[in-house]
């Protein structure tokens, strides 16, 4: 790095810099039981970092879960308001949704249409994290705003 006249430093570096991931980092109260809740999802997981640490993966896509304490009256809030924890895009909307049900997944917004012209339904996790999935209406799949 070399600093200009305000001594701030600046990069050598041409390289563009892109982001190749990001994941949430959800707290649960119990870890095998939260892998398995996101297993019905479609997650997979390896062996756990020492007992409280595992790392999910689902279409190149991670979530983390940290065995941890959390604050039942905090969650209670956050679901009373629909504060989200985490929203995720998806194409096959309604099919990832009847997956989601057949496979028992707790949904707390059952799949609706949205005023932006999209799809969207609420999960909420055995921890009370609540991650909206949404994408367009298979109907309109295909097509592109210009």
């Amino acid at each position: 790095m070399i600093s200009d006249t305000s001594g701030v430093f600046m990069p050598q570096t041409t390289m563009t810099a892109r982001m190749t991931s990001f994941a949430p980092q959800f707290l649960v109260a119990d870890l095998d039981r939260a892998i398995a809740y996101y297993q019905k999802i479609g997650f997979t997981f390896g062996e756990p970092w020492d007992g409280f640490y595992a790392i999910g993966h689902l279409d190149g896509l991670e979530v983390h879960l940290k065995e941890a304490p959390t604050h039942e009256v905090e969650r209670r809030w956050r679901r009373d308001n629909e504060h989200l924890d985490a929203a995720a895009g998806v194409d096959g909307i309604e099919a990832f949704y009847e997956h989601c049900v057949a496979n028992g997944v707790t949904i707390l917004k059952p799949l609706a249409d949205t005023a932006w012209g999209t799809k969207d339904f609420y999960i909420e996790d055995p921890d009370g994290n609540i991650i909206s999935f949404g994408g367009r209406p298979a109907s309109q799949a295909g097509h592109q705003d210009l």
